[in-house]
């Protein structure tokens, strides 16, 4: 048998596991019972639920690439999560107590009631949307890099995306949220014996130990564990994991995701105990700095491979394999809930404009999943970056959300439609503005010192967003009677 029989076939195990699981909960009748599992999940479903939406290709494969390239600033996703994590103990059961008192399903339905406005729910719609392509079109770029790599080049790029693709599909199609949950629970315990495994067994292996790894590192790049003054710097670090967090749990995937559970006391525990999964990525780092040595040259977008082309080359096909089906299944989960919101979101808006049945806007939201998948697939092919860019670029456009969803929470009787508007327009076309004209702090403000240049645009963006809505909020205030009476 060849390697490449081998480690495909370990993948395609992984695939018809996950698929069997989804056929479990096929057939339903509704858009509630396919999107949010009729809100019955409990703190388990939860936990394996947010994992699975969290910890994606851009973890298994973006980590590790960022740690083999760029070293220190590679820290901001071990500090993120878990920042954002504490944050939920708080945030999480304000918003479900809401959602769960207006029976909504989608992102865009909270916001339209929380402002008491129609219209400003189909623009949360429409920014929810086209922050979820790139993140999308992340998950396919993964799926692409490791069907390839793990078939050893027997099937090409652009035909291993056309095939993850398909698959992930139909998968959503036939299971909902419920096979999506069951299938990360799987995810998560291959990760965890991928990841673990491999961050102790690599360093031994090619180094003798974790701490020769890192003494033979800093003997040879002295300045790898450090930030560097410009750039990727402190200041650089510090923006870009606030960021992060701010706009945490504003994907409209895994705001859904809390409309999902049964009570709010699962968000409670689970913000004890997620931190605690974090510690899983310091073994994603050390993959990255093991890789160094072994697969060295690896450069722009080819930083992902260096899990696979270490794996690969120091233990051959068997745990190559083992390492495509957990990647598999990272890249399956959370696309899965990205196509399945999105369809969510679009199905909401079409039969807004044109009622329908129960079983009918389920029927819609099943049509809408390949519709969403094939205009990923144009931004896919279009262009060349890597992973952790395309999440940091999706990640300055949802955080934008953050600021009304802060003003909806704490002063709902002053939440204004027309201000949380402005201030998001303002912050989603700085980003967009920066990031398609490539321009930069720097650029822009030649003369600043890198403590501010460095700063990462999404916080820009961010700050001229709270500004905006800030003043339009005190200027257009008037008295209106609150919708929201659960406290």
């Amino acid at each position: 048998m060849s390697n490449a029989a081998i480690a495909l076939g370990l993948m395609t195990a992984a695939l018809l596991a996950a698929f069997v699981l989804s056929l479990r909960f096929r057939g339903a009748q509704s858009l509630e019972q396919w999107s949010v599992g009729n809100r019955g999940f409990g703190s388990a479903l939860i936990f394996v639920l947010l994992a699975g939406e969290i910890y994606t290709t851009f973890t298994f494969l973006g980590g590790s690439g960022w740690a083999y390239a760029r070293g220190a600033p590679a820290y901001y996703i071990i500090g993120y999560a878990a920042v954002a994590y504490t944050a939920s103990y708080w945030l999480l059961p304000a918003i479900w107590r809401r959602a769960t008192a207006w029976r909504v399903i989608s992102q865009p339905e909270y916001f339209a009631r929380a402002f008491n406005s129609t219209w400003f729910g189909t623009v949360v719609a429409g920014v929810g949307c086209f922050a979820l392509i790139p993140y999308l079109v992340l998950q396919l770029k993964g799926l692409g890099i490791l069907v390839s790599e793990t078939s050893y080049g027997l099937i090409s790029y652009e035909a291993a995306i056309w095939i993850g693709t398909v698959a992930t599909v139909v998968y959503v199609i036939l299971s909902g949220v419920r096979g999506s949950a069951f299938t990360a629970a799987l995810k998560d315990a291959l990760v965890l014996l991928t990841v673990v495994g491999l961050g102790i067994a690599l360093p031994i292996t090619l180094h003798g130990g974790i701490t020769p790894m890192f003494d033979t590192l800093i003997a040879q790049r002295p300045e790898f564990f450090v930030f560097p003054e410009k750039g990727l710097s402190g200041t650089w670090y510090v923006s870009t994991m606030l960021m992060t967090v701010f706009g945490f749990y504003m994907w409209p995937h895994t705001f859904g995701s809390v409309f999902t559970a049964r009570s709010e006391d699962a968000f409670r525990r689970n913000a004890v105990l997620m931190p605690l999964y974090q510690l899983a990525l310091l073994f994603v780092f050390f993959i990255g700095f093991a890789a160094i040595s072994a697969v060295p040259g690896l450069e722009g977008a080819e930083i992902d491979l260096a899990l696979l082309r270490v794996t690969g080359q120091t233990y051959g096909p068997w745990v190559l394999g083992l390492v495509g089906a957990a990647g598999l299944l990272t890249a399956l989960v959370p696309g899965s809930l990205i196509m399945m919101t999105t369809a969510t979101i679009l199905s909401r808006l079409i039969t807004s404009l044109h009622p329908a049945s129960a079983e009918r806007e389920v029927q819609i939201a099943r049509l809408a999943v390949p519709l969403v998948a094939a205009v990923s697939l144009i931004f896919v092919f279009s262009r060349d970056q890597t992973l952790v860019t395309l999440l940091l670029f999706a990640y300055a456009i949802v955080t934008q959300l953050f600021p009304s969803i802060l003003l909806s929470l704490c002063c709902p009787q002053r939440a204004n439609a027309l201000a949380a508007f402005a201030g998001i327009v303002m912050g989603v076309g700085t980003v967009v503005w920066t990031t398609f004209a490539r321009v930069s702090l720097p650029s822009l403000l030649p003369s600043m010192p890198s403590a501010v240049t460095d700063v990462n645009i999404g916080v820009l963006a961010l700050l001229m967003n709270v500004f905006v809505l800030g003043v339009l909020t005190v200027l257009l205030q008037r008295p209106r009677i609150p919708t929201d009476h659960t406290g």
